[in-house]
């Protein structure tokens, strides 16, 4: 998969610092990294709808307070919303069901915990940036734009997220652009594989944002966990957002989202296309 293509889908009003997206039934779950909502666009009819996720939700939270909802999976007809972990207030896991409406919300402190002492991830630089759920097992992308760059899949198994699973972990060296290392922001599965959204970011910190340097998509295989291929698909964007569009016998289509990391609500979705 050497040749791509990335365009601009459309825009849309109302969204800030989008970190994550859900394509589903041609609606759109996105989150952003300082909101407390959840939004969903509605393509054909181009309608944006928020719906709060925690308490007092507003749509620009200070960055000493935020949640940190960095990473958006599904299964079925329900969305798992992870917060980063990168502090104690962002340790919140969100369950929404999209068709009962119901919002369950999880600490995942001592998962973290266990995740961070595993992988001998310093809690400074411990930063989940992606998330995959099968049905079967979860895949939980740790971003590694620390001093240590510790890019770590973990892949957990087990009754649930709380007090009851086992898990394994696989550190990745990720490419470098212009000396700094590209760190996991992002993934999806398709088939047997993963597809990945890595970008280099000229900070050794999980809090603080750098100069962005470009970004790559790439692709490990669930039976080895090892990477296939990464490809740069920009120099100058940081994107922290990938879900499976079109999947036909010549290409897959994703969309993807950017952090603009400012407060203005507006975020571009992109349509990257990788020829088979």
């Amino acid at each position: 998969m050497e040749k791509f293509t990335l365009e601009i889908l459309f825009h849309i009003i109302g969204i800030g610092s989008a970190s994550g997206l859900i394509y589903k039934d041609n609606n759109l779950f996105i989150i952003g990294d300082n909101s407390g909502f959840l939004y969903e666009y509605a393509i054909p009819s181009q309608k944006l709808q928020q719906h709060a996720i925690i308490e007092n939700a507003t749509e620009n939270i200070i960055k000493s307070e935020k949640p940190d909802f960095e990473a958006i999976t599904h299964f079925g007809d329900t969305l798992y919303v992870f917060g980063s972990g990168s502090t104690q207030k962002r340790n919140k896991l969100i369950q929404i069901n999209t068709v009962a409406k119901e919002i369950r919300t999880d600490d995942l402190t001592d998962l973290y915990t266990v995740m961070q002492s595993f992988a001998g991830i310093k809690p400074n630089e411990f930063n989940i940036e992606g998330a995959i759920y099968t049905g079967d097992e979860w895949y939980l992308f740790n971003r590694g734009n620390g001093e240590d760059t510790k890019n770590v899949v973990f892949t957990i198994q087990g009754k649930n997220l709380i007090n009851e699973f086992n898990m394994i972990s696989n550190k990745y060296k990720l490419p470098k652009i212009k000396g700094v290392r590209s760190s996991f922001t992002d993934a999806v599965a398709l088939d047997d594989k993963i597809y990945f959204l890595a970008t280099a970011e000229d900070t050794k910190s999980t809090y603080d944002d750098g100069e962005i340097l470009g970004s790559f998509i790439g692709c490990i295989d669930t039976k080895t966990m090892k990477i296939d291929f990464t490809k740069k698909i920009s120099d100058t964007h940081k994107f922290e957002g990938i879900t499976v569009y079109q999947n036909t016998d010549t290409a897959i289509e994703f969309m993807l989202c950017e952090d603009n990391d400012t407060d203005k609500l507006e975020t571009t979705i992109y349509k990257l296309t990788l020829k088979k």
